[in-house]
Formats: C-alpha cells, sequence, structure tokens
C-alpha cells in the first residue's frame, strides 16, 4: 500500500524542500560562462525566452534574450530566479525505494534495478487484474514529444485506457468552449494584436502576477488609447489601474457575459452583418440573454448597473477589441459556459479573424496548449483526434503499426481516475510531474486514494509531496536538461534547448519511458533515440487533425523562431498541403483554409461558420449559505507557481512570499474581530486550516482569498469541493462557501516560522 512509509518531517529532512540560494558562481557576476544557451523558462505557458549562462555543466545565471519576439528580455520573478533549481541539495540523483528501515523512508536504488521493479509490478498487477489495472498522470509542463510519447505508451504499451493529465486542472474549460465555438481550440491571434486595439477585457486573470509579461502588452495597448476592463472579485494590480473595474461575485460569470450582451443587443451594439453570414445559434441566445435585465444582473454578480452599462457600450461600440480570460471564470462547475459566454460577446461584435482583435485563453502551464494537443488526454489521440471516432483510430492506429481493435478507448478524468482508485478498479499509478496530493480539489480525499494503492511509482527531479507514497522514484530530467518543443500562449511552437546533461542516474523522461516499456518486453514502438525522432512521428500522427504539426520543423522553428499552428499551406484545387508554409499567427482571417470546412469558411466546422451557444448561469456547487456564508476563491501569487514543487525550493522566491495568508476586506476583517497579521480559521464542509490574516481594501467583502502552492496543513485545497464541471470536468477552485473566525492560537507548524516582523 503507497501510504507513507515514514512520518513525513522524516521525509523532508532528506528530500525538502530546502532552500537554494545564490552562492559561489551563481552569486559573482565576474564568472564567465563557457556558453549561452537560448532556451525558453521553465514555468508558465507565456514561455519567455533566456539565455542560460553554462559553465562546467551547470547553470550559474542567466542573459535576457532580447530577440525573442516575446518578451523581448523581460522576465518575471521567478524567471530571474529559475536557474536556482538546477544543481540542488533536493536533486534526486538516483532511484529511491520505500524503505520503511530507513530515516527517510526511501533507500538508493540502482536506476537498472528500479525499472525492472517497476516493470515487474506492472505485470504483475495487469496479469492479475487486467489492463485498466494501471493508471497513468501526466503533465501539462513535458515538452509535446514527452507529452505524445506518453499517451502512445498508456494506449500501446500497456493497453491501459486510464491516462490524463494535470492540464485537466488548467485549459480544459476553455478547450471545450473554444471547440464548441470555433471548431478548435487555440488562441486566436498572438499578443501584438492588442497594441493598437481599442478595448482589451481581461476576465478572471490576475494578470500582472499570473502572467507578467503579458501586462507590458496590456500597458503598451493602453498608450495607444486602449481601455483596460478587468472582471475579478479581487483588485488584481492590473484593476487598480485599469479604465473600468467588474467586481463579480464568485461564480457569476456567465450572468454577466448574459447581461452585458443583452445591452448590446437592445442598443443595436452588435454586427448583425456578421452574425448572419459568419455565424449560427444567436437566436437562441438572444432570446436567453433577454432575461437576463440589468436589474437583475447587477443583483446576481454584485456588479453596479452603472459599470455593466458602460461595459456593454464600450465593448459594444469599439473598432477594435481583444477578449482574454483564465481560471478565474474556468476553474467553476459552470466553467464551460462561463467561456461560452465570453465567446458570445466576442462574436457579437464581429471582431475576430483581423488585425487588432482578438480572443485568447492565457495559458497556465508552461507547455498548456502543447499538451492538450497530441494523446495524454483521457479521450484524446495525436492532432486533437477523437479515440472514439472510427476514422481517426484507424488512421492513428496505422501510425502507430497496431490493429485498431487493440487501441483502447476513452479513459477518464484525472480526478474520476482517482475515484476509480477509492473503488478498487484501478490498483497500480504512474506518474510524471503531476502532484495531485498538493494540486487536487479535497485533498485529504487524494491522500486516502494514494494510501490505497498496490503500487505506485513516480517520475520527477524533485521527491514531490505525492512521490512521498511512491514504491518507487524514477529521478526524471529538469527542462535544461533535455530538448523538444512546447507551445506557448499565442499558439507559437518554440524550441527548447539543452544545456547541461542530467546528474547523477538521472535521465531524460522519454528515455525512462522507453527503458520501462522494454523491461516489459512491449519494447515495438519504443526505441526512439532522441526527441527529434519523436516530433518526426508527431508531425506524421497529427497530418490531418485539427492541431497539424506537419508543417513544423525543428529547423523552421529555430530559424522563424517559433512556428504558429496550423502550419500548412493548401493547392487551391484540390486542398492539399503544402511544405513552404511559415504558420499561422491569426486565425480565421477571411479566405483562410482549414482541413475541416475546406474553404467554406474561416471556421473549423463544415459550413465554415462559428457556433453561439446558450451560456446558461448556474449558482456554484456547495455556495455561500447560512452556515457557510463566505465566497472562498484561490489563486496564485507571483513569486510562487502551482503545486511549488520547483519555487518552495527556490530561497529568493521563497523569500518573496513565504506562507500563504488568508486574505480579507477591513469590513469583513472588523465583524470577525480580526487584525492584520492575526492568526484566522477558515472552514468549509471538507476541513480547516489556520493562516495569517492579510486585510486588504483590494477584494470584495464577501470574500477571502487563499493561494494554494502550499502543501500539507497550508494547503488551500484541504477545504475546496471537488465539484467538476459536467463538460470539461475541470474543479470548482474558484468558489466554495467558507466561515472564517479568529483563530484560539497559532497552529502547530507556526513553530518552524521565522518571527513576524
Amino acid at each position: 500500500m503507497a501510504t507513507l512509509p515514514v512520518p513525513e518531517p522524516q521525509i523532508i529532512a532528506r528530500f525538502g524542500p530546502h532552500l537554494s540560494s545564490m552562492i559561489g558562481t551563481r552569486l559573482s557576476t565576474s564568472v564567465e560562462p563557457d556558453r549561452l544557451v537560448k532556451t525558453h523558462c521553465c514555468f508558465c505557458g507565456q514561455q519567455c525566452g533566456i539565455q542560460l549562462k553554462v559553465r562546467d555543466n551547470e547553470v550559474i545565471g542567466f542573459e535576457p534574450w532580447e530577440e525573442f519576439p516575446f518578451n523581448r528580455g523581460m522576465l518575471c520573478p521567478k524567471g530571474v530566479k529559475r536557474y536556482l533549481q538546477g544543481s540542488h541539495p533536493d536533486r534526486l540523483l538516483t532511484a529511491v525505494r520505500r524503505d520503511t528501515s530507513a530515516a527517510s523512508g526511501f533507500s538508493d536504488l540502482p536506476y537498472a534495478e528500479a525499472i525492472a521493479r517497476v516493470a515487474a509490478q506492472i505485470d504483475r498487477l495487469q496479469k492479475a487484474h487486467g489492463a485498466g489495472a494501471i493508471a497513468v498522470l501526466g503533465g501539462a509542463s513535458l515538452t509535446t514529444e514527452k507529452t505524445y510519447l506518453l499517451g502512445k505508451f498508456a494506449r500501446v504499451c500497456l493497453k491501459t485506457p486510464f491516462i490524463d493529465y494535470n492540464g485537466r486542472l488548467c485549459m480544459v474549460s476553455a478547450g471545450a468552449g473554444n471547440k464548441k465555438a470555433f471548431g478548435v481550440d487555440r488562441v486566436t491571434s498572438p499578443w501584438a494584436d492588442m497594441i493598437g486595439t481599442e478595448v482589451i477585457w481581461v476576465a478572471g486573470s490576475n494578470v500582472a502576477e499570473c502572467s507578467p509579461i503579458t501586462t507590458n502588452y496590456l500597458w503598451q495597448a493602453r498608450e495607444q488609447g486602449a481601455r483596460i476592463i478587468i472582471q475579478d472579485p479581487r483588485i488584481t494590480p492590473v484593476a487598480r489601474t485599469c479604465d473600468l473595474f467588474l467586481p463579480v461575485k464568485p461564480g457569476r460569470d456567465a450572468a454577466l457575459f448574459a447581461g452585458v450582451l443583452q445591452q448590446m443587443i437592445a442598443r443595436g451594439w452588435i454586427d448583425r452583418d456578421f452574425i448572419a453570414t459568419r455565424t449560427t445559434g444567436f437566436d437562441a441566445v438572444a432570446e436567453y440573454c433577454a432575461q437576463w435585465t440589468l436589474a437583475r444582473t447587477a443583483e446576481v454578480t454584485g456588479v453596479p448597473a452603472r459599470s455593466l452599462e458602460q461595459a456593454a457600450e464600450w465593448w459594444g461600440t469599439a473598432r477594435s477589441s481583444f477578449m482574454l480570460h483564465a481560471r478565474g471564470i474556468e476553474h467553476h462547475s459552470n466553467g464551460v459556459q462561463n467561456t461560452l459566454g465570453a465567446i458570445n460577446l466576442v462574436l457579437a461584435s464581429g471582431r475576430i479573424g483581423r488585425k487588432d482583435s482578438g480572443y485568447g485563453t492565457i495559458v497556465g502551464q508552461a507547455n498548456g496548449q502543447g499538451g492538450r494537443e497530441h494523446g495524454q488526454k483521457c479521450d484524446q489521440l495525436p492532432g486533437w483526434r477523437d479515440i472514439s471516432n472510427p476514422e481517426h483510430r484507424g488512421y492513428i492506429a496505422g501510425v502507430w503499426g497496431i490493429d485498431e481493435a487493440d487501441l483502447p478507448g476513452p479513459g477518464v478524468d484525472a480526478y474520476e481516475l482517482f475515484r476509480k482508485i477509492d473503488a478498487g478498479e484501478i490498483k497500480g499509478l504512474l506518474s510524471i510531474c503531476f502532484n495531485p496530493k498538493v494540486s487536487l480539489p479535497d485533498n485529504a480525499f487524494v491522500t486516502r486514494c494514494l494510501d490505497k494503492l498496490e503500487f505506485y511509482c513516480a517520475i520527477d527531479f524533485f521527491l514531490n509531496d505525492t512521490a512521498r507514497h511512491a514504491d518507487v522514484v524514477l529521478p526524471g530530467s529538469l527542462h535544461e536538461e533535455d530538448e523538444g518543443t512546447v507551445t506557448q500562449v499565442e499558439g507559437r511552437i518554440i524550441k527548447i534547448n539543452k544545456a547541461v546533461d542530467c546528474p547523477g542516474e538521472a535521465r531524460e523522461d522519454w528515455r525512462i519511458i522507453q527503458d520501462i516499456a522494454a523491461a516489459l518486453g512491449r519494447s515495438a514502438g519504443f526505441t526512439f533515440a532522441s526527441p527529434l525522432e519523436i516530433f518526426e512521428e508527431l508531425r506524421i500522427a497529427s497530418k490531418g487533425g485539427v492541431a497539424d504539426y506537419s508543417g513544423v520543423t525543428w529547423e523552421k522553428i529555430d530559424r522563424q523562431m517559433g512556428v504558429f499552428w496550423p502550419c500548412y499551406s493548401h493547392d487551391p484545387r484540390t486542398g492539399a498541403p503544402t511544405p513552404d508554409h511559415e504558420g499561422t499567427p491569426r486565425l480565421f482571417e477571411p479566405g483562410s483554409y482549414n482541413p475541416i470546412a475546406k474553404g467554406a469558411g474561416p471556421f473549423y466546422f463544415p459550413d465554415g461558420r462559428a457556433r453561439f451557444n446558450v451560456a446558461d448561469h448556474r449558482d456554484p456547487i456547495d455556495d455561500a449559505d447560512a452556515d457557510y456564508p463566505i465566497f472562498l476563491t484561490t489563486g496564485r501569487v507571483v513569486s510562487q507557481f502551482l503545486s511549488g514543487t520547483q519555487t518552495r525550493r527556490i530561497g529568493p522566491l521563497v523569500q518573496q512570499y513565504p506562507e500563504p495568508r488568508l486574505e480579507l476586506h477591513p469590513r469583513l476583517a472588523a465583524t470577525l474581530g480580526i487584525a492584520d497579521g492575526d492568526w484566522a480559521t477558515a472552514a468549509t464542509r471538507r476541513g480547516t486550516m489556520t493562516l495569517r490574516a492579510q486585510v486588504v481594501t483590494t477584494i470584495r467583502p464577501d470574500t477571502v482569498f487563499i493561494p494554494y502552492h502550499w502543501a500539507g496543513k497550508k494547503s488551500a485545497n484541504q477545504l475546496t469541493v471537488a465539484a467538476q464541471d459536467p463538460i470539461s470536468k475541470i474543479p470548482q477552485y474558484k468558489v466554495c462557501g467558507c466561515s472564517v473566525r479568529k483563530a484560539d492560537g497559532p497552529p502547530d507548524y507556526a513553530a518552524t516560522l521565522e518571527p513576524q516582523q
């Protein structure tokens, strides 16, 4: 059973998180590197260009890469300090196995022996319980080559349907909404199209802290006259100087969009010609929106009527506009509807497929775009093919050299996968770069599921919080220790370049996957010698799919500093792709071709038209009520990232924001008798946690905020609800009912903290 082998403090004493520091060659600016390696940041989906300074096979610092077009040398605090994860004291240099006799709970294991042990356990469980006894969880920070290989490994080598990835916690509501409306899931325009636009609407994205370089595009647009609208329960840093702030009540975004669209319809601020010639479904949407009067929308959303009217006027009468949104409207049990509501505003304006206007979802993880395109999702095959579609299955089976009948069907989402572990249907788990014990909601349930596994193998470069439950941990590779491609926020495919070799017995992740296949005696199709070889097969596998990479080459990526997919020209007579295309920075331009519409129109449906969808508002599951009268919402802070596996180990980032805080408004704090810096206890139907209070004026008085990057008793996901969107299966992280009181005293973990300044 995958219970903790020893008490957690003993595991932490050896494996961390401990803090890296700028010492020695990492502190001195006079040390000359052997070389500079142009690559990209390892964190968020912006994937900013960076040059890593390498000396003696160690990354010792960085230089700006000013030529890379997205960030022009600019970096956020995480990018500036990302190099401090290399040569880290917590780095896994060998495989380790569970060992209850060891003080740390784990003992070193030679790599070959570890691979053999993993393969033997997989074989044992599958012989006893069937192929579906093993599940695989991947990561959206892996290169696209690794995500492709992992999907193939699960379905061809393991023959299990049970594979999903941590992008399930990130992009899936946006992806589902995009596919319903446009037939394709990708940002419509490069970020440069913001500069020169008249209105930018940012819904549910704390841009300045979660994707800081995007803030520069907002400011450049504003310098040229753009108005900025921010929709959020918190006055985020960008909201403090925006032109219009919409302080929406958590979970009411679809209602807000419907009310604004109703105002646009009533006042004639819509593009009826575009709606008639380029879309379908508008009449049903207009009929639905008619019920969202100004008074009702204001009451439900908590946004003043005059602000709703102003938003409708600015958006409706603008000649150019850009809509951005992120997890704030997507992390809901109504996340797809929220996304569709935003898209309806874009379509009603008719401003899409042209310069200075656009729509996009801000990608959260390093390869949040590419990681969801090529087969590690539970219902998906490479190129965004549908695993339930016989034609799609037949094509991929042919590429992989297997019988279509041997290809498993669809699996289940990441959270449902844990429910299957709880039910005893899944006995073994293989995970890579995923930390569900911290990142999934109601994580006490997730921990109980981990304890039930008969065998668990984790692949990672640090022993993350979830891997503490593992039977075997295989030492994987850091971003800078391998090469491959990722697709950043704009849809630009870029190249990650190797800067240093893996230390000790650590291996590139794609090698580890293939070594397991070989140890199982199932190596057919898993003998790639390099990521480039994997990419070349991926090009073939994606050809003809919606996410078609067939015209992309590594040489073209290097030459152009990135290639926007889709990348193919077409013969005007046959529609056949031609190899000379340079990519598609802007989707849906008039006259554009795609393999679904085949010239009928710019959108990815047979008739070439976009779809309006009725985006109905539903109250959140586990909403604020008499017992739990306060809205709890969660999110990021600028110096930390996701579950904190990396950033909680980088000294300067931890010093910037060392502990989670409970953020609340002065009016609420006064009612509860809580002062800034007091210990406060938050409770939901899942549990309680005690944190320092941070009293701020930049949040709704009925809402509290907790960042989610910490583990254990500091984990916000002790409190969050496991409700999921019925379409996307994304969890409802952004709202649940909560109560708050002044704590009886400090929590037991407070004894290990630095004294309050």
